[in-house]
């Protein structure tokens, strides 16, 4: 086994430490000399799979919390065979069960097809994001690692890829693998749900829908859908000018915003090369299609707005004719390299997270729109009350980004979308979080009545915790921190899945 005790650049690393347990791979394919800021430090992967019940509490955990808090992240299991990028990793979940105050622990990886032909060869077979793409190499030129995000339909959890890839279902209750799934075993009727979805499609709480959206480098260029909870499929082709990278998409009740950034590749570069190559195109509009919830592609109505990029919606509602969306809204993804270490600034590519909350309003019945900055914070990887998604909202919970060190959540924000308030509390000096979920209070109905969940690791001893937050005031602190034994890597995504959807055993 070998481990990653490498240097790494100092941004990555805010402690200048490494891991206690030296953290390596499960292999002795990987070169020792390899350096790189995404195998090292707070992102460095772990090696085991664990379990732990009854975890030691600082503080006091509300009885009245239950549920669960599942988070998504790259994980690489073996060394790789190119340069390494952070979203290369192998899909790890870490997930944290409250119930009576008490709390169980444990990770799993995510058994993807790719995953399971490496451990059967014992090395990586794909290359990776940065390339080079070989497309004969099985299952295509990228390996899905489901590592990006994770969804609750009903009382059944799924992990998401964000290039489009298959739901992987997993066990809600052990995080093992139950296999790929198209959810057709809902569908009645005739069609069947697409093998490769994005990472962001929703579940409306509201209604059961399942509405999703893939996207790929050929026409059909999108495709949307809507898997009814009664079993009932809708599906239709979307035109775009060509391929695309939306991240996310917007749900309202009645209407779904798909998105056209001018953000793309080249593709005869593409064609002749295999590289794709993302370029931000400053001349070109940003466009926003609002489409009916089961609509086709010729109910789209597209709206332009100021070029820009936006990786992941707030939410979305409707107000008289207005549909109105609200996002993280990154000016000018491009990423400017440093000439003095390119090596590096191709690592770093896809990775640039410098986002304000920004308002657009389209209006379905004139077409005019409107667009506004909300604050100058520079926040991501929101989360809401999920009970009003599509509905309008007044709070939002976002990570609080530091500039200088790319991919690290040193606070926590609560935004007041009404008042434009902001409460904020920041972890600590070396101390970083993850996406953190809002888990309503047993019995609750106002919006900030519940709590605010994230794990946290401090990078001064590498130890990990779970805090959790009283929402209605995030900066008196977490009520409880929970002691996992185990280091958690920094990772993406995260859900909660409240008490009442776990399934029973």
């Amino acid at each position: 086994m070998l481990e990653i005790t490498r240097r790494h650049p100092k941004a990555l690393s805010p402690a200048g430490l490494r891991p206690a347990d030296a953290p390596g791979w499960l292999d002795d394919t990987a070169a020792p000399h390899i350096d790189n800021p995404y195998l090292h430090g707070l992102f460095a992967p772990i090696v085991h799979e664990r379990g732990f019940d009854r975890l030691e509490v600082e503080g006091e955990l509300p009885r009245d919390l239950f549920g669960a808090y599942f988070r998504n992240g790259p994980n690489a299991r073996y060394g790789p065979l190119n340069r390494y990028h952070w979203f290369d990793g192998d899909g790890m979940v870490h997930g944290i069960w409250f119930e009576d105050g008490e709390a169980r622990y444990r990770n799993r990886w995510i058994e993807t097809r790719g995953h399971r032909l490496e451990r059967e060869k014992g090395a990586a077979i794909w290359p990776g994001v940065l390339g080079p793409f070989d497309f004969d190499l099985p299952l295509g030129p990228l390996k899905d690692t489901a590592n990006t995000d994770l969804i609750t339909v009903g009382d059944r959890l799924f992990a998401l890829w964000y290039e489009s890839g298959e739901l992987y279902e997993l066990d809600p209750h052990t995080l093992e693998t139950r296999g790929p799934t198209r959810l057709d075993d809902r569908v009645r009727g005739e069609g069947r749900v697409p093998r490769r979805i994005s990472a962001h499609s929703k579940a409306d709480p509201a209604t059961g829908d399942f509405i999703f959206f893939g996207y790929g480098d050929r026409p059909p260029y999108m495709r949307y859908g809507v898997l009814r909870a009664d079993g009932r499929l809708h599906t239709t082709d979307i035109t775009l000018p060509g391929p695309r990278r939306p991240h996310d998409i917007g749900v309202t009740p009645d209407y779904s915003i798909l998105h056209d950034f001018p953000m793309f590749f080249d593709p005869e570069y593409f064609a002749r090369t295999g590289k794709r190559v993302p370029l931000f195109h400053r001349d070109v509009p940003t466009r926003y299609g609002v489409i009916p919830r089961f609509g086709g592609d010729a109910d789209v109505k597209w709206f332009e707005f100021e070029p820009c990029y936006m990786l992941h919606v707030v939410n979305c509602w409707q107000d008289g004719d207005d549909v109105v969306m609200v996002g993280c809204r990154t000016d000018d993804p491009s990423l400017k390299p440093d000439p003095a270490d390119g090596r590096i600034a191709a690592m770093l590519s896809g990775i640039k997270l410098q986002a304000n909350l920004y308002e657009w309003r389209m209006n379905t019945a004139t077409g005019a729109t409107a667009e506004r900055k909300l604050d100058a914070i520079n926040a991501e990887f929101p989360m809401i009350d999920d009970r009003r998604m599509g509905r309008r909202n007044r709070y939002a919970y976002l990570q609080d980004i530091p500039y200088e060190i790319p991919a690290t959540f040193e606070g926590l924000i609560k935004a007041d979308l009404e008042t434009g308030a902001r409460q904020r509390f920041t972890y600590g000096p070396g101390i970083y979080g993850s996406e953190a979920p809002f888990a309503a209070r047993a019995g609750a109905d106002g919006e900030d009545d519940g709590y605010v969940i994230t794990f946290v690791t401090d990078t001064h001893d590498w130890s990990s915790a779970c805090w959790v937050f009283d929402a209605q005031d995030i900066t008196a602190g977490p009520v409880a921190k929970v002691k996992i034994p185990q280091r958690i890597p920094a990772g993406f995504h995260a859900t909660w899945m409240a008490g009442a959807q776990l399934p029973a055993r």
